[in-house]
């Protein structure tokens, strides 16, 4: 088995879409705006798609407020370097909780998708 999709809840799925593709450079696997759908994925993912969920479900938008509220990561990128993204994203107008930071599991850094998470780079 492996993974084939997983989600993260994000407050208008379209917008979430222009921002992961854009900004971060993810890569579009799937948009029908007609169904509110969007998938996006990376190169090297071997086709994992990351559904970008909409939050119109009550226990969704709780959940998803509550993992904000309390600063938890929603979930965690990788990245080759991440005091190069770091720059690259802090220099695009994202809001990051302080700069990239070393500890026994490596470097990271956590930073505001705008769309409702917090997202944390990890150094591969």
């Amino acid at each position: 088995m492996r993974i084939k999709m997983c989600s993260i809840h994000v407050t208008d799925p379209a917008s979430a879409f222009d921002f992961y593709t854009t900004v971060l450079g993810f890569e579009p696997l799937l948009a029908m705006a007609e169904a509110n759908l969007f998938i996006v994925t990376t190169p090297d993912s071997g086709g994992v798609g990351l559904l970008l969920e909409p939050s119109d479900n009550p226990v969704a938008e709780a959940y998803r407020r509550g993992v904000y509220d309390a600063g938890l990561p929603a979930i965690v990128l990788g990245s080759p370097d991440v005091v190069e993204d770091y720059g690259r994203l802090r220099d695009a107008g994202l809001e990051f909780r302080g700069e990239p930071a070393e500890d026994p599991s490596g470097i990271s850094a956590v930073f505001d998708d705008r769309h409702g998470n917090w997202i944390q780079l990890h150094q591969d």
